[in-house]
């Protein structure tokens, strides 16, 4: 799928918060002040849609989005990408990294490695 930009990952953000279908307006409301205005929003909403992150149904005169990617999925695409691009492809160059940084523990390791062990 086609990268997005900072501004289309927060308006998905708010999408995905929301938890159903919505609008523009919608989104707006989420935003601390000073909000966007709902032009700006807008217009992410249509480059998220052509990027088939989105799509729309009728609802009065105007749309409901719904998302077609889950958030869970755009993580794990958007991790892939940051491991290509930063870490050569090399999961466990990543993995040390966060163990370098004690950002992950020995118990969660081993958890880890219980984990992959028991997968079939």
């Amino acid at each position: 799928m086609e990268k997005l930009t900072t501004k289309e990952e927060e308006v998905l953000t708010f999408v995905w918060k929301l938890n159903r279908p919505c609008g523009p307006r919608d989104v707006v409301a989420c935003y601390p002040e000073p909000r966007p205005h709902v032009n700006t929003v807008a217009t992410s909403f249509q480059s998220l849609e052509k990027k088939g992150y989105l799509t729309h149904e009728s609802r009065g005169r105007g749309f409901a989005y719904i998302p077609l990617v889950s958030c869970a999925d755009y993580g794990r695409r958007t991790l892939g990408r940051v491991i290509q691009e930063f870490f050569a492809g090399s999961y466990m160059d990543v993995v040390s990294a966060f163990v370098k940084d004690k950002n992950v523990s020995k118990e969660e390791l081993d958890q880890l490695l219980r984990e992959l062990q028991e997968k079939p």
